[in-house]
């Protein structure tokens, strides 16, 4: 086999293990039961693992399981406790350490943040502006990405599989600006066809052809840009109240393509608080 046939080979098994991931996010994701997935022996999955994407099949698993723990606690009124035994944890104390430890707050205070600010959104009849918002004209850039098909809530699973097909070739430093194009308004249609595309700027360098990536272009021009900090929670919150409320007040006319989410920090090291996401609405 041919070194392009085995790293093929190798990015697909890292693909496979973390699509698992995500669609047995309540499962055994142990480490005998993902090598197993890889087909590959513990003994050196592990390895692999750690040195193609930078972190452990522990933490891997952590993040996603906590990710995905956050958004319920916003999002559910499902007791605390309920939620932390559905995503693998022995009891509260347990989640509590473990949810403190990756988002530096405590499960409840997160909940409390999250669904306050959520109502303030709700509830505010716009007479101030709750969020910053600019016109800008942005210049045209070429992308590369993973399609998603299926409801919003489980689109983590893209941003996992781009991920690792960027860190299984090394191609970080020729990738920016990580966002997400949402094609279709929720409620528009059935959740399980919704589409949206996960996806980053790439430089003259990236390479071309790449498996598992589709390329496009995002037109420049006028955007209206919002300004969102605070947990990827309460983004709907932000949609509503540019959609319902900046808009109409501003005098400008949307144009005909789908809005664009960039996440200007990494999740992964900025508290939820902190974390910032501009919204990209383009105009006529």
């Amino acid at each position: 086999m041919s070194d392009h046939g085995k790293q093929a080979e190798y990015e697909a098994r890292l693909l496979r293990v973390l699509a698992h991931i995500h669609d047995h996010v309540h499962s055994d994701l142990s480490l005998d039961a993902l090598a197993e997935v890889a087909c590959m022996s513990r003994f050196h999955w592990h390895r692999v693992f750690r040195a193609m994407t930078g972190e452990t099949l522990a933490d891997a698993v952590r993040r996603i399981r906590l990710l995905r723990a956050a958004n319920a606690l916003v999002r559910e009124a499902h007791p605390i406790e309920e939620i932390a035994a559905r995503y693998g944890y022995s009891g509260p104390a347990s989640f509590s350490r473990a949810f403190r430890a990756a988002l530096g707050i405590a499960p409840g205070e997160f909940r409390e943040q999250g669904v306050q600010r959520m109502a303030e959104l709700r509830n505010t009849p716009g007479a101030q502006p709750m969020f910053p918002v600019t016109i800008k004209d942005l210049p045209p850039c070429s992308a590369a990405g993973v399609l998603h098909v299926g409801p919003y809530a489980d689109l983590p699973r893209a941003f996992q599989q781009l991920s690792g097909i960027l860190a299984a070739r090394d191609l970080f430093a020729h990738a920016q600006g990580l966002f997400a194009i949402y094609h279709d308004a929720p409620g528009s249609k059935p959740d399980a066809e919704l589409r949206a595309h996960v996806a980053v700027i790439v430089s003259a360098a990236f390479p071309a052809g790449v498996p598992g990536l589709e390329y496009f272009n995002l037109a420049g021009g006028s955007h209206a840009v919002l300004e969102h900090t605070g947990p990827y929670a309460t983004l709907a919150g932000a949609y509503d109240w540019l959609y319902g409320v900046w808009l109409p007040r501003s005098g400008e006319e949307p144009r005909d393509a789908p809005p664009i989410e960039f996440y200007v920090n990494d999740p992964r090291t900025t508290p939820p608080k902190d974390l910032r996401t501009d919204i990209r609405l383009p105009l006529q």
